[in-house]
């Protein structure tokens, strides 16, 4: 399927999503505790309801009531599971990966085309060290994973992805040792790790901080049984507030902001320095947008969801957005780096593509064009918003929204925005 994308001005209120990451987390959480656990606020998505089936695959009795993620009974450690397929979900596939290394019989974690060229061997290879036996295909999925995972010292590298450390960090209570981390060389997506840890707390585990993003120790505890409420997604909200800012600023985004930690907050930062004023009260973000935005240089090693929202916005800027330390986007469902580089540079903007990054410049000849996002979620999205700017665009794949925000060419349609799926 094909989107058209005509020229658009939106206006009007839209409420943000939930958090994609923290669902996730809460919900593996939620299927350690068990006893009638809850997720409430659960953004329920194709990646989201991966990791609910998975947790289902590794016994845990799971309802849905509305937004909201209820587990009757937990994860059984002994329980013989079937093949778990996580679909397209990097996520689920890491986390479950670090749970099925707690179980003694071998268990088989796959996923679609997209995710069999996604990297496991660095987790593989810490699950390994602490007494698992692991294969794989080239390091990628499929893999085989058989445990049981004793706990000890574990060195795992930190400039691959933060997932890896997550999927370490929620299995580590369950080990007879615990776990003693230890991240070599400098840690890509931080919040990440924060948001972990921090959902971690919240059912009741403690995870001792030796040296921030380098050392943490945690010991054999209990998931206790808590209801956690999930904020909005910033990722998504990145890409809202980008379309706001290049197609009309009178738009109010609706949402419980929270105070949980994500590094995509650092988006509000990014606009500000582009000259865009942004407001959040009483749970309502509204922006207002200069004539030209400033353009300059950003660092998104800590959030690599930002790249194709930030991206985007070169389409209307008196100075190149150079994007900067984000080597890890390359690893995404897609190498976003290249693709935007690829596809954005058809709608007339000039581009410099670097190994961790880009530089954008707008020109006076933006253009319409037909852009393939290669069934990636959020840069579907970035390119809709693209040719809502310019008009007459074709953006491929916009099934891939089920992924993260599922509603989003109905909710940007309300709003005024000109999509057809074709």
């Amino acid at each position: 399927m094909n989107c058209k994308v005509g020229k658009s001005k939106i206006s009007g209120q839209v409420v943000c999503p939930p958090n994609k990451s923290y669902t996730h987390r809460a919900i593996f959480l939620a299927s350690l505790a068990g006893n009638n656990s809850r997720v409430d606020n659960a953004l329920l998505s194709a990646d989201t309801i991966s990791t609910i089936e998975a947790c289902k695959k590794f016994g845990a009795e799971i309802e849905i009531e509305n937004s909201s993620i209820i587990v009757k009974n937990p994860i059984k450690l002994g329980v013989n599971v079937p093949e778990i397929n996580t679909e397209n979900s990097g996520t689920t596939i890491r986390i479950a990966s670090g749970i099925a290394s707690l179980f003694s019989e071998e268990i088989i974690l796959t996923g679609d085309s997209s995710l069999q060229k996604r990297p496991m061997q660095p987790l593989l290879d810490a699950l390994s060290s602490i007494g698992a036996q692991c294969s794989s295909t080239d390091g990628k999925p499929p893999i085989k994973i058989k445990g049981k995972i004793t706990g000890g010292n574990v060195t795992i590298p930190g400039n691959f992805s933060s997932q890896f450390i997550s999927a370490l960090l929620i299995s580590a209570p369950l080990t007879e040792k615990g776990i003693n981390l230890t991240i070599e060389g400098n840690l890509v997506s931080k919040p990440y790790l924060d948001a972990t840890i921090a959902t971690m707390r919240k059912f009741g585990v403690s995870v001792q901080i030796l040296i921030p993003y380098k050392r943490y120790n945690i010991s054999p505890q209990v998931y206790k049984s808590t209801t956690f409420t999930v904020p909005i997604d910033f990722s998504s909200l990145a890409l809202l507030l980008s379309a706001a800012v290049l197609n009309g600023e009178e738009i109010i985004v609706k949402g419980s902001i929270g105070n949980l930690p994500q590094g995509d907050k650092v988006f509000i930062d990014v606009l500000e320095q582009l000259g865009v004023n942004v407001t959040i009260n009483n749970e309502e973000i509204k922006i207002k947008t200069p004539e030209k935005l400033k353009g300059g240089r950003f660092d998104l090693s800590n959030s690599p969801d930002l790249l194709p929202p930030l991206a985007i916005l070169a389409l209307n800027t008196s100075n190149p957005i150079e994007i900067v330390n984000v080597k890890h986007a390359r690893l995404k469902e897609t190498d976003r780096i290249a693709i935007i580089s690829r596809e954005l540079v058809k709608l007339g903007i000039k581009i410099q593509e670097k190994e961790d990054g880009l530089i954008l410049e707008t020109s006076e000849n933006l253009i319409g064009a037909e852009l393939n996002c290669e069934n990636d979620h959020r840069l579907f999205m970035a390119f809709c918003i693209a040719g809502m700017y310019i008009g007459n665009c074709t953006i491929t794949d916009p099934e891939s929204v089920k992924i993260s925000y599922p509603n989003f060419v109905e909710e940007m349609n309300s709003l005024g925005a000109k999509i057809q799926v074709q």
